[in-house]
């Protein structure tokens, strides 16, 4: 079976496969648009879902993180039983290695000591300290100074260190009573290597705490005791402090503020005149009583000390010298301290015990014994045992 031909030339068109259906030659155009407008509604709502998609994730994200932070916020606040320390502390494992030098100052809290071993690299972190600070008992007990600590150490471990004495580096300066101010500043000198020089000038700084009536004259105002100065003191640091102490144990023994230089040169007559505390306040009271009936001291050491030589050394020409400080011419005292008295010489003008000796003599050079007399001839009598236990110990 034949279909009809198509008809080329008319305005129809027969199908070959649907006679029955016609079409205008210019419809074939129109299902390739709406196929195209049909894509480009796919694409486009493609990228609105992807975009609403992303906007949900991004959304999300930030909730997520904020919620993050809330909770990690509110996990922390007492009242939701958090404790953001127990999860930023970090520390060392010790042991450490190495050393450095840290100040702990006075009055230093645990919070401050931390601060300070953290910027020193001793410790990781201040609340790691703070808190071994707190578990140790004996951590309020640590005292201020320099101390040698290794880095990097564990905090408890740190903790430990400040209480161990050892770790604490200072330079300790033991001065005896009776030695003159020069004696003194020779052996802080020695051990602290600050130039004599440097000390003998800080003495009379303004600063240095010298009362005027000292007369610009260090003399008997540095204290004997011992000192631990710290890596760094100054000169002028060092000599205020022993001027204080002076001062202190001035106030502590009831001294006006006017009789301190008087009270100190008595007290540093005592202290090189006598061995023994007993006789020290016996040494006293007779200086007090030779003052009262206007005789001279007639004291070897104060004419030592302004020939400088030791009181072992003198003649009878020295006794002939010119000067302030041969009590054997001038009648009363010397014009300074002869040296730097201990508490006990100035307790013993204080409290002089009552008498009426005005001689004394140290009749045994080795046991300090000193023998008392109210008159001259008795005295020479105890001169005569000097003598014989010298003539025994030519040594």
């Amino acid at each position: 079976m034949q279909w009809p031909a198509v008809q080329s030339g008319g305005s129809t068109v027969v199908s070959e496969l649907f006679p029955d259906q016609t079409t205008r030659a210019g419809d074939h155009a129109e299902p390739q648009r709406t196929r195209r407008r049909s894509e480009t509604k796919a694409k486009k709502r493609k990228q609105r879902r992807r975009r609403t998609i992303a906007a949900v994730i991004i959304s999300l994200l930030l909730l997520g993180g904020a919620g993050y932070v809330v909770v990690g916020f509110v996990s922390d606040l007492p009242f939701f039983g958090g404790d953001s320390s127990a999860q930023t502390v970090t520390d060392f494992p010790g042991p450490g290695h190495g050393s450095v030098q840290v100040v702990v100052n006075p009055g230093d809290p645990g919070a401050a000591i931390g601060a300070t071993l953290v910027e020193a690299g001793v410790v990781a972190s201040q609340k790691a300290f703070t808190a071994a600070h707190t578990a140790n008992p004996n951590a309020a007990s640590i005292q201020p100074g320099t101390y040698e600590l290794m880095l990097e150490m564990r905090a408890s471990d740190a903790v430990a260190a400040l209480l161990d004495s050892t770790r604490r580096v200072s330079y300790k300066v033991t001065v005896p009573e009776g030695l003159t101010a020069n004696q003194i500043l020779e052996r802080v000198s020695s051990v602290t290597t600050i130039p004599v020089a440097d000390l003998q000038a800080a003495a009379v700084d303004p600063t240095a705490g010298l009362p005027a009536e000292a007369g610009g004259n260090m003399e008997g105002w540095l204290f004997p005791a011992t000192y631990q100065f710290e890596p760094g003191s100054t000169a002028q640091t060092i000599v205020a402090q022993m001027i204080a102490k002076t001062v202190e144990v001035l106030d502590n023994a009831g001294v006006p503020a006017d009789a301190r230089q008087t009270v100190l040169v008595k007290a540093s007559l005592v202290e090189r005149e006598g061995r023994l505390p007993e006789d020290r306040a016996k040494i006293a009271q007779a200086i007090e009583n030779r003052l009262d009936r206007e005789m001279k001291l007639d004291i070897d050491a104060a004419l030592a000390y302004g020939l400088g030589k030791p009181g072992t050394g003198l003649t009878n020409a020295d006794k002939e010298t010119d000067s302030p400080y041969n009590l054997y011419r001038v009648l009363g005292l010397p014009p300074t301290p002869i040296a730097s008295p201990g508490e006990s010489s100035i307790q013993a003008v204080m409290n002089p015990t009552p008498g009426d000796w005005l001689f004394w003599v140290t009749v045994n050079l080795d046991t300090g014994e000193t023998l008392f007399a109210n008159t001259l001839a008795e005295h020479n009598v105890n001169v005569q045992q000097l003598r014989k236990w010298q003539a025994e110990n030519p040594g």
